[in-house]
């Protein structure tokens, strides 16, 4: 049950920022193998002087930071195929590979409030 927020510094415009949501999504179904209703990803575009990235990229305009909080217990080696396959569903948007930083939070379920206020390590 990934909760992912997607940070960027420039407008890319709907169809775009709406390519970059579905690029992170589908990075997850097909390494995780998660369902719709199992993330949440929110599309932050912050005004320029608002974010500072390194000017050392090619393109600092590009920057991309994605947070993901998900449920721990997951392998080092999955979790290096998802960012992985997150940088190469955004290269496709032209989106440079290293301009692309990825945070994974795990979070035990007991931490986690769902479905009506519940716990999830109370739900199964």
């Amino acid at each position: 049950m990934p909760s992912v927020v997607i940070e960027v510094k420039k407008d890319h415009g709907q169809i775009k920022e709406r390519a970059i949501i579905n690029g992170v999504f589908n990075a997850m179904v097909e390494t995780l193998h998660i369902t719709p209703a199992d993330s949440t990803i929110r599309l932050i575009v912050h005004q320029a002087h608002r974010y500072q990235a390194d000017p050392d990229l090619a393109q600092p305009e590009l920057h991309t930071h994605i947070n993901i909080d998900m449920f721990e217990g997951r392998s080092l080696e999955l979790k290096r195929r998802l960012y992985q396959n997150i940088v190469e569903k955004l290269e496709e948007l032209d989106i440079p590979r290293n301009h692309v930083e990825i945070l994974l939070r795990e979070v035990s379920k007991e931490n986690w409030g769902i479905s009506g206020g519940q716990a999830a390590c109370d739900l199964h």
